[in-house]
C-alpha cells in the first residue's frame, strides 16, 4: 500500500459516493414534491412516451364525452317537440271523430283542427337549440344542415327535418280554408294525419335508437377513460411511501458520507508522524 499526499484517492472516492447519494436523495425529494416519479424524459424515456400518448388519448375521449352530452341535449329537445306534436295529432284525430256527430258544428271543429295544425307547424319551425333549427326551417322550406357529433370513432349525424320523417305543410294543405263539410274532407284529413303521425312515430323510434347508441358509447368511453387514467397513474405517479423511505435513507447516508469525506481528507496527516 502506498501513501500519497498529492492525490488523496480515498477522499475522492468518498466524495464520489457522497455526490451519488446526494443525487439520489434530491431525486427522491423532487418526486415527493411533485408526487410524480417521471419529472423529465430522462427519468423514463419509454414510460414518458407511452404516458403522454395515453394522456392525449384521454383528452380526446373526454371531449367525445362532452359531445355525447351535447348530442343527448339535442335529441332530448327534439324528443320533447315530437311528443308534443304526437299529442296534438291525437287531439286532431279525436276532433275528427267529433265532426262525424251530426249534432256537432263541423265548421267550428275544423277551426279547432286548423289551430292545432298551426301549433304543430309552429313547433316544427321553432324548435331549436343554441340557435340551430332541429325539425324544420323557420320558413318551412329551406333545407336544414344536419349537425354532426364526434362520439368516438365515428361522426354522429342527426336529421329529423327530411321528408322521410316530417311534412310541415301536410296538415294545413289537407284542412284548407273550409270546414269538414263532407266525408271527403274528413277522409283527406285522415290520410294526412295518419301520414304525419307515422312520420313522427318513425322519428321518435329513430331518436330512441340514437339515444341507445349514445348510451353505449358513453359507457365505453367512461370505462376507457378510467382504464387510461389508471395506466397514466401507474406510469407517472410516485410511490410516496417508498420515496419518503428513499429520501430519509439518502439524508442519513449523506450525513455519514460527509463524515467519511472529512476523515479521508485528513488521513494524509498521519504521514507527518514519519517526519518527527
Amino acid at each position: 500500500m502506498s501513501f500519497s499526499v498529492n492525490t488523496n484517492i480515498g477522499a475522492l472516492n468518498a466524495y464520489n459516493a457522497l455526490a451519488k447519494i446526494n443525487a439520489q436523495t434530491e431525486k427522491a425529494q423532487l418526486r415527493l414534491a411533485t408526487m410524480k416519479k417521471i419529472n423529465s424524459v430522462a427519468d423514463d424515456t419509454s414510460g414518458y412516451s407511452v404516458g403522454k400518448k395515453l394522456e392525449a388519448q384521454t383528452l380526446v375521449q373526454k371531449a367525445q364525452l362532452n359531445n355525447i352530452s351535447s348530442a343527448k341535449n339535442y335529441l332530448s329537445t327534439a324528443e320533447s317537440a315530437l311528443q308534443q306534436i304526437n299529442d296534438k295529432l291525437n287531439q286532431i284525430k279525436a276532433k275528427q271523430t267529433d265532426a262525424e256527430d251530426p249534432l256537432k258544428d263541423s265548421a267550428a271543429i275544423a277551426k279547432d283542427i286548423r289551430t292545432l295544425a298551426s301549433e304543430i307547424d309552429s313547433i316544427l319551425k321553432n324548435t331549436d337549440i343554441n340557435g340551430a333549427q332541429l325539425l324544420a326551417s323557420t320558413d318551412g322550406a329551406t333545407a336544414l344542415t344536419s349537425p354532426s357529433f364526434n362520439v368516438g370513432g365515428a361522426s354522429f349525424s342527426v336529421d329529423f327535418a327530411s321528408d322521410t320523417y316530417l311534412s310541415v305543410n301536410a296538415l294545413s294543405t289537407a284542412i284548407g280554408t273550409g270546414g269538414l263539410t263532407s266525408a271527403t274532407d274528413n277522409t283527406v284529413l285522415t290520410t294526412s294525419v295518419d301520414t304525419v303521425a307515422s312520420n313522427v312515430r318513425s322519428a321518435l323510434g329513430r331518436l330512441g335508437n340514437l339515444v341507445q347508441t349514445l348510451d353505449s358509447r358513453e359507457e365505453f368511453l367512461t370505462a376507457a377513460i378510467a382504464n387510461n387514467t389508471a395506466s397514466i397513474s401507474s406510469i407517472f405517479d410516485a410511490d410516496m411511501a417508498m420515496e419518503q423511505l428513499n429520501a430519509t435513507k439518502g439524508q442519513i447516508g449523506g450525513q455519514i458520507a460527509t463524515a467519511m469525506v472529512a476523515q479521508m481528507n485528513s488521513a494524509p496527516q498521519q504521514i507527518l508522524s514519519l517526519f518527527r
